[in-house]
């Protein structure tokens, strides 16, 4: 799980500006499936880390990181590597630690991170490590779940899963500050652990993968402080290993924690984890070819790096994206919304006014300790987000509103105020190692009537943010001026940017803040004067 935080900054800028000219006018944010039988790198410009990814016959299934965000270990679904769409979440709600409720300051940059997927004699097996509790062995008969869990007699970090010919199942688990290797052999029915033996050692490593091809086995492991990875190979899993550097995000080849898996016509593809500055940690897709029985990223022209730009893995499958704007028509949440923690169900609704969703103010001085802020992953290369709001249900003391949720909180709200009335404010909170840090952007603003539309921009060509607001959704008026868009494993979220929708009131029990749509689009090229309380 690497822990570095920009690296490639110039590359993915320059593929940010190379989308912003060939995106067609009505394109989504990013589109990495060109149209002409070729794809470009990152297949998601969002924040998805720790990638696995398998094949099961013709689909191809993506697991990543989530924290504690809930619903938590998101799975994606895809049939040619490049169009990727939401399938599900493993873990509907998260358990094992009253933090994960958003207790005694919550649990950020912890939960439930580095997932191994597998599928095995009809099954799919999941081992992930929650932080601070023991590992846990999912499976399922179907993807889609239902999903149930055993619990192993021990903590392995980053766990990778490996079911070998003969049916055995293995976990390899590493840690970064230790960098010995240890192989787990699990018991017949994959509920315990048989036997521990160390088998190798990388200094720095963690993040290990397991894979099979002919007479080798194969592990990757991650080295985060030199944000690189390795690749071994034994003739048995025990050793001796022979161990080679691969690619790096330091090196600008392509990024350090991945691995390989292989397509039904025996060709094999990439996938690796790229730190990306505030966007967080992104995948990239890569052909891979074979020379003398060692994986090389990248083609046999531009060997040992991950292509901007190459041939589509399979053709003929047509565009497909995660779901991100919501009309909130469904009774249910899209699997694009995650809550920063888990949610009180009692205090939010897409029932309670069908069409529109509904969110109680919850008790809190600051939104990083606010429960139910709704979130999503911002999107890059640079995208402009919308809702539209109902303020009636506004009560006094009441902080709702809009816009960016990590490091750095930037968020244009709603105050409710004495008599009914309703003002504007723009605050940006800092999470610190002392705590969340509120600064006042914009002294209030009054506002009139109970329609509002508020804006957020994104930009991560320049890692900078913009928030508006409109009274009639065509006019609007910018506030507080820019600020910085930031990922910081140490103090924030361990996530790239997110949009968040929150309502909290710091006193009392508060009203409600309903949310007729969320949209999010690309930021128009050309974007009017940044001059803040300018009216657009």
């Amino acid at each position: 799980m690497g822990q570095g935080r920009a690296g490639s900054a110039s590359r993915i800028g320059a593929l940010a500006l190379a989308a912003t000219l060939a995106a067609p006018a009505a394109a989504q944010v990013w589109r990495s499936d060109q149209g002409d039988g070729t794809y470009r790198n990152p297949v998601l410009f969002a924040d998805y880390p720790d990638p696995d990814i398998i094949r099961v016959g013709d689909d191809f299934y993506f697991v990543s990181t989530t924290f504690v965000n809930a619903p938590g270990i998101v799975i994606l679904h895809s049939r040619d590597l490049v169009n990727w769409r939401l399938l599900t979440h493993v873990q509907p709600r998260l358990d094992g630690d009253p933090r994960y409720d958003l207790t005694g300051g919550g649990d950020y940059r912890h939960g439930f991170y580095a997932a191994s997927l597998r599928h095995h004699r009809g099954q799919f097996f999941l081992a992930i490590t929650p932080v601070g509790q023991k590992t846990r062995l999912y499976r399922a008969p179907a993807i889609t779940g239902p999903w149930t869990y055993t619990v192993l007699d021990r903590e392995a970090f980053d766990p990778g899963l490996f079911f070998d010919d003969d049916g055995t199942g293995y976990i390899a688990t590493a840690e970064g500050s230790n960098g010995t290797i240890t192989l787990l052999t699990l018991t017949d029915d994959y509920t315990a652990v048989k036997s521990a033996r160390t088998i190798h050692y990388v200094e720095g490593a963690e993040g290990s993968h397991l894979l099979k091809r002919g007479g080798y086995y194969y592990l990757f492991n991650a080295v985060p402080r030199r944000l690189s990875m390795t690749i071994s190979r034994a003739r048995s899993l025990t050793g001796p290993w022979e161990t080679r550097p691969s690619i790096s995000t330091r090196d600008r080849t392509g990024g350090h924690q991945g691995a390989l898996v292989d397509l039904a016509d025996g060709r094999w593809f990439g996938f690796v984890m790229v730190d990306a500055g505030a966007i967080g940690r992104m995948t990239n897709i890569s052909p891979v070819h074979w020379v003398d029985d060692w994986p090389i990223w990248g083609t046999p022209d531009a060997p040992g790096r991950v292509p901007d730009r190459a041939a589509k893995p399979i053709s003929g499958h047509p565009f497909a994206e995660p779901a991100s704007s919501d009309d909130f028509a469904s009774t249910r949440l899209g699997l694009q919304w995650r809550w920063n923690h888990n949610p009180d169900d009692s205090r939010w609704s897409l029932r309670e006014r069908p069409g529109w969703l509904r969110l109680h103010a919850t008790r809190a001085e600051t939104i990083w300790l606010a429960r139910n802020t709704l979130t999503q992953k911002a999107q890059g290369p640079a995208s402009r987000a919308v809702v539209r709001l109902d303020l009636a249900g506004i009560r006094p003391g009441d902080v709702c509103g809009f816009g960016t949720f990590g490091k750095i909180s930037a968020q244009l709200s709603v105050l409710g105020q004495p008599g009914g009335a309703r003002a504007l404010t723009m605050r940006v909170t800092d999470s610190t190692v002392e705590g969340p840090k509120v600064t006042v952007r914009q002294a209030a603003l009054p506002i009139r009537g109970t329609r509002l539309w508020l804006r957020t921009d994104t930009d991560f060509t320049t890692s900078l943010g913009r928030v508006a607001y409109s009274l009639d959704g065509r006019r609007w008026t910018e506030v507080g001026d820019d600020f910085p868009l930031m990922f910081d494993w140490r103090t924030g979220t361990f996530q790239g940017v997110q949009l968040a929708l929150s309502c909290y009131n710091p006193g009392a029990d508060g009203g409600r803040l309903d949310i007729d749509s969320f949209t999010l689009a690309p930021l128009p090229p050309g974007d009017p004067s940044k001059s803040p309380g300018r009216a657009q």
